[in-house]
């Protein structure tokens, strides 16, 4: 057990270090003739292929036809809905102000789990998910004398809806993945998204003019359908076999982190006062809402 849990610890934090990353790399995929549907598309449907591939070579179980309905509809929230609105967001912000919103997943991941009646408000919850909610407006308002319907504005909304479908999705398909093992329910999810997702992509990938797009680009299209889809979504449902919900969120904390020093490093972005401020606000919130 102490080796599971070892083990599943190890696998959120690879997960997290390769989620920063792709902050960087999905924003600088989007500035070339690379479209978020296309980008999008392109990763559901090659990790769908590399988890359908997986399963014929490692154990996997057959999923009963009333659970299968169910994982279509929550592959909206985990796949359909989540990458367009992540895919989409970093395109109008910055990696590090998207990766900000997206440490407000615990909060969301808490709300649900009190509404589902497994976990209960304190007064320490609450002021925390205020805080949180007061950090992620602050930093989507924020912007000197940048109005409050700026680009970069409604970019960080989009990532912060993104963070609640994401949330929904962790919370809801523990009971899939302790049920069946991952590659069982991964290879469905990613299905059904791609089901979803192909009618709408399909015409935007016939109009990407291949010519212009650097193999420097095109090896950053290849990390994000491996690393960032499949290897990461992977690594996430492992951990969640054996971890909470809650603790699976809480790792978010590091992707903030990661993404500053990996784009400041690269100089595709800075760190300012607000983004600082927003952030120890949100973390803070988050520390008082997951108090035991």
């Amino acid at each position: 057990m102490v080796k599971s849990s070892v083990k599943a610890h190890f696998y959120l934090f690879l997960a997290q270090v390769i989620y920063g990353i792709s902050f960087v790399y999905a924003k600088e995929i989007t500035n070339y003739n690379i479209s978020p549907l296309c980008l999008v598309t392109f990763r559901v449907t090659g990790a769908c292929v590399l988890f359908w591939v997986t399963s014929l070579f490692v154990p996997t179980h057959k999923i009963e036809k009333s659970d299968l309905k169910k994982l279509a509809f929550l592959s909206l929230f985990g796949v359909f809905i989540n990458q367009l609105l992540f895919i989409n967001g970093i395109s109008l912000s910055t990696p590090i102000n998207s990766a900000i919103m997206m440490i407000s997943n615990p909060i969301v991941v808490f709300l649900i789990l009190m509404i589902t009646a497994k976990e209960k408000m304190s007064k320490y919850n609450f002021v925390g998910i205020l805080l949180g909610i007061t950090g992620a407006i602050f930093l989507i308002l924020y912007r000197g004398s940048v109005k409050m319907t700026s680009t970069s504005a409604f970019g960080d909304l989009l990532t912060l809806l993104n963070s609640i479908s994401w949330g929904v999705f962790v919370v809801f398909s523990k009971s899939f993945i302790q049920k069946y093992n991952a590659v069982s329910v991964m290879r469905w999810v990613f299905l059904f998204g791609s089901i979803y997702l192909i009618p709408f992509g399909l015409p935007n990938i016939a109009a990407i003019n291949w010519v212009s797009i650097p193999y420097s680009i095109i090896g950053l299209v290849i990390f994000i359908v491996f690393g960032a889809t499949y290897l990461a979504y992977l690594l996430n449902m492992y951990a969640l076999k054996t971890l909470s919900s809650s603790v699976i969120s809480s790792y978010i904390y590091l992707q903030p982190l990661i993404t500053a020093v990996f784009a400041i490093y690269l100089g595709k972005d800075y760190l300012s006062v607000d983004k600082i401020i927003a952030a120890i606000i949100i973390i803070f919130g988050v520390m008082l809402v997951n108090k035991k």
